[in-house]
């Protein structure tokens, strides 16, 4: 498990910080030279003209809301060598706030204002300057190490007599998901205001995003004489089961979910399976296919033990 170092959060943080301060100090100095509403969505026809429109202080919100979400963002998951694509970021979604707001000057008519393509050029331009940037003070940042946590255990058991019956249950939550998956909502009712249909088909990425995040946010690990079961904590449905008479072991370990995974949630890879909500403890079980299915839960050790336990138990039968 990688522990970020405040040094390293900071840093993360700081290009939208500058970001934000900037696109504030402009919009203060050109508050009264914007029209109310402002031009902010521009169609490919007609050379970038302006067809959607949102009023000077929603527009100012919105900008800042996308910004320290983006930043609280890239603060959770952050790495030292992913250092630049925060400041990249920065660069892409500030650079287009501003240039809105420079199209929008001293304009008579919104409806008049258009938004040349090559505002696209000027935001990747400026988010490869801050790439750069990112780039160099990374360097400053000393090497993260890993924390210490349990090593793996190789097949634990535990002691159950021959008439005995046991269960286990916890429940495994990722407050970063459930931010991330509520952000993703919040964002739906806004991109619909803000532009009309079908030109708010991005509402649906909130809705693909948000509702799957929320139900994997805070899950429900149950280990019993039917194998592992994954729920969400909630509601029943949908569930993840490993069969029992398909287990050939459990064990316990550390994962990285970026490293192992590639990134949260519920992932799928050549020869695993998993639902990643953290980095750290995870019960992880083969199954006879010679495919793995991890879970990171506390008290994974019970888990594993009792589960190779009926294993055992089985095979007897």
């Amino acid at each position: 498990m990688h522990r970020v170092t405040p040094r390293l959060r900071v840093l993360a943080a700081l290009p939208f910080v500058l970001v934000l301060a900037a696109y504030l100090l402009v919009f203060a100095l050109w508050y009264d030279r914007l029209p109310d509403p402002l031009a902010t969505h521009f169609g490919t026809e007609g050379g970038g003209r302006a067809d959607g429109f949102t009023g000077r202080t929603a527009y100012a919100f919105v900008s800042a809301a996308l910004l320290l979400g983006t930043a609280v963002g890239w603060n959770l998951f952050v790495r030292r060598t992913a250092l630049w694509g925060a400041w990249a970021t920065a660069g892409f979604t500030g650079t287009p706030l501003v240039l809105i707001l420079r199209d929008n000057l001293d304009a008579a008519d919104a409806a008049g204002v258009v938004s040349p393509l090559a505002n696209l050029a000027v935001g990747a331009g400026a988010a490869a300057v801050l790439a750069l940037a990112g780039l160099a003070l990374a360097r400053t940042v000393p090497e993260e190490e890993r924390a210490p946590g349990p090593g793996a255990t190789d097949g634990p058991r535990l002691p159950l007599g021959p008439s005995e019956v046991a269960g286990w249950s916890r429940v495994a939550g990722s407050r970063v998901l459930a931010v991330l998956a509520a952000l993703a909502l919040a964002a739906v009712p806004v991109t619909l205001l803000l532009a009309p249909w079908p030109d708010a088909w991005p509402a649906l990425l909130g809705l693909v995003v948000g509702v799957p995040g929320l139900a994997l946010a805070r899950v429900r690990v149950t280990v019993d004489r039917r194998g592992l079961t994954v729920r969400p904590a909630l509601v029943p449905r949908p569930r993840v089961r490993v069969p029992l008479d398909e287990v050939t072991g459990a064990t316990v370990r550390d994962v990285d979910p970026l490293a192992e995974f590639g990134g949260w949630g519920y992932r799928v890879r050549a020869r695993r399976t998993g639902i990643v909500l953290r980095s750290g403890e995870a019960l992880v079980v083969r199954r006879d296919s010679g495919r793995e299915f991890a879970v990171t839960v506390s008290d994974a050790h019970t888990a594993a033990a009792l589960l190779n336990t009926l294993v055992e138990r089985r095979g007897r039968l």
